[in-house]
């Protein structure tokens, strides 16, 4: 079958169905890009994928999904024998940081072998052109603040240390083969939700992320927050954060594509490089308790606990790089994300499930 986008136009998003790749569809969409979206559906439903096309209005062939699982190498051939594609955006692996310290070796075998797999295609069918779905987690605890690029890297549970390694395996690959263009996204802390209220986080179980779980307390699923140390080194004792709203971090890996399209020219030209997406501007907990509070209407109730083994008082970024790199900047505020998680909790509060 004919490729019907010209290859430089189509784009591969592993686990697409989820929080993050959901709004970053959005956007590519958007901006003229045809998707494939590949997902197992372990942490996510088709429902999101159904409402980008309503958001977007798109032609049922500039949105293409396929249920499957990275692991498998024979369905990614599949794929990559129908579609020929400007780059690869993997998203897809767990991604829960307690889970990950209780099963290692889940995260281990699904996340590091997903990635080996799926570079494995690639190469086979000449796609070479990466953006990987990375996080904070591999700065561990920061040696600096606000972190750059160049920082120290570690890590300090499995989840972290799966993220860590899928980077230095993607090094290695370019230093093996310097075809291979690759972008590291690290991200800070995701929040909000499409302004739309249509997509939004939708965690299955209890959240194991602070918003997700105060959005929860606010539609009156939840009692109240665990706030986990209300001692630390920080204006007001409580952990801070660089929070980014999912839209501004979809944008971001929309200006992370256009700049391998750029240079799809020649190929390495871009090279392996690291890119902290973030504001640059740290948060407290019970600053987001307040925003949320704010959003909602009312005052949400919350405790202080012991803190968490593992957990540090502050993270955030340096954004400068990113700025200059990609032309890319976060440009929405704690109140925009805080409004945007409420519009969508309000109107589903049982996520994707309640549709």
């Amino acid at each position: 079958m004919a490729d019907a986008a010209a290859p430089s136009k189509k784009v591969f998003v592993t686990g697409g169905a989820g929080y993050i790749g959901t709004h970053t569809v959005i956007e590519l969409l958007t901006e003229g890009y045809t998707v494939v979206v590949i997902d197992n559906m372990d942490n996510s439903s088709e429902e999101g994928l159904n409402r980008v096309r309503k958001i977007t209005g798109c032609a049922p062939e500039a949105l293409i999904f396929a249920k499957g699982d990275i692991n498998d190498a024979a369905c990614l051939e599949e794929i990559f024998k129908a579609h020929t594609f400007l780059a690869c955006i993997h998203f897809a692996g767990k991604k829960a940081v307690g889970e990950s310290v209780k099963m290692p070796l889940t995260y281990y075998s699904n996340n590091l072998n997903g990635t080996l797999v799926l570079l494995d295609v690639m190469g086979k069918y000449g796609c070479k052109k990466i953006i990987f779905s990375s996080s904070a987690t591999v700065y561990g605890e920061p040696e600096r603040l606000p972190i750059v690029e160049s920082c120290r890297l570690s890590a300090t549970n499995p989840y972290g240390r799966t993220k860590l390694f899928i980077e230095d395996i993607l090094r290695d690959v370019h230093v093996a083969d310097k075809e291979w263009d690759i972008l590291l996204l690290r991200y800070f802390n995701p929040s909000g939700a499409h302004i739309s209220g249509t997509i939004g986080e939708d965690p299955a179980g209890i959240p194991n992320n602070l918003m997700p779980y105060i959005a929860q307390v606010a539609v009156g699923k939840r009692e109240m927050l665990s706030v986990f140390g209300g001692d630390w080194e920080t204006p007001d004792g409580t952990g801070v954060r660089d929070y980014i709203h999912v839209v501004d971090l979809a944008l971001g890996h929309v200006a992370a594509i256009k700049k391998l399209e750029k240079h799809a020219a020649v190929a390495g030209e871009v090279g392996c490089v690291p890119v902290n997406l973030g504001t640059g501007r740290g948060v407290s907990v019970l600053e987001m308790l307040a925003g949320m509070g704010k959003a909602c209407g009312r005052e949400l109730p919350h405790k202080i606990c012991d803190r968490r083994p593992g957990d540090i008082a502050s993270c955030y970024c340096d954004p400068k790089f990113a700025k200059e790199f990609l032309g890319w900047e976060a440009t929405h505020s704690v109140e925009d994300m805080c409004a945007d998680l409420w519009r969508w909790q309000e109107a589903n509060p049982d996520g994707f499930k309640g549709a």
